[in-house]
């Protein structure tokens, strides 16, 4: 899998530091660098990239509005001085943030996250539909809602018990599933992952984001803490999320 990067940054240090990072990937098929937010737009509406490595700080045209302005967005990393940013940048698909100064092996995770995105993504992961629409027709409303779900990937039918699940995000039209056995990435909105998961067991936290709340370890401010994963609470959803805690403690 050979991946077309591009960098936005007025900051030439900050360009200069991903360049030297990216090099050192043998599955980095082309680099191209942009300090001028207005010269990347133009680029990428004409050229195709699998990665975008954004700076939100610059003049003029800032990330944001860089980012809402792609019609066809790269896979997005947010990289930026400022961690209060890193809300927006999930509310917009972006699938990590990266804080400067950018430390190598904190760049390597969110490389590898985007490795597994696309690897995993090809499988045309899908839920088995029959099995769905048999959950959401239950005939008993006080049946106990189902403990598991088969997952089409290829073939292969994998059965993906609920209580491994520990989150779900989603990026645009994808779903990534994370689980104690590890990802699956599958075709749909975050939306329709509310449609599968139990609403007992698992809560909507952010456009983005839905968590299994028995996963849940600590909240702090704006952010739940689900052992060593960070998850953003979006403004809409703050006042649910404390009244989901408290309805668990009682």
């Amino acid at each position: 899998m050979m991946l077309n990067c591009v960098v936005v940054d007025d900051e030439s240090l900050a360009c200069d530091v991903l360049d030297s990072y990216l090099r050192r990937l043998d599955f980095v098929q082309s680099i191209r660098l942009f300090g001028s937010a207005s010269e990347a737009l133009v680029y990428l509406e004409n050229h195709s990239a699998d990665v975008l490595f954004l700076d939100i700080e610059m003049p003029g045209l800032n990330g944001i509005e860089f980012l809402k302005a792609l019609t066809h967005p790269p896979i997005t990393v947010f990289t930026t001085a400022y961690r209060n940013y890193a809300f927006e940048g999930f509310e917009l698909g972006v699938i990590d943030f990266l804080l400067k100064p950018i430390a190598y092996p904190r760049f390597l995770q969110a490389v590898e996250k985007i490795r597994d995105f696309l690897a995993l993504k090809e499988q045309n992961s899908r839920f088995d539909e029959g099995r769905v629409r048999s959950d959401r027709v239950r005939s008993d409303p006080a049946e106990t809602p189902p403990e598991w779900i088969f997952v089409k990937s290829g073939v292969q039918r994998i059965k993906l018990n609920f209580e491994d699940v520990t989150y779900i995000q989603g990026l645009k039209d994808y779903a990534i599933i994370y689980t104690n056995l590890g990802k699956i990435v599958i075709k749909g909105s975050i939306k329709a992952m509310l449609d599968i998961f139990p609403p007992g067991r698992f809560l909507r936290v952010h456009k983005s984001f839905i968590v299994a709340l028995s996963r849940i370890t600590r909240i702090e401010r704006n952010r739940l803490l689900l052992g060593s994963n960070q998850i953003p609470i979006g403004r809409n959803y703050k006042e649910e999320v404390e009244k989901a805690l408290v309805n668990r403690r009682q």
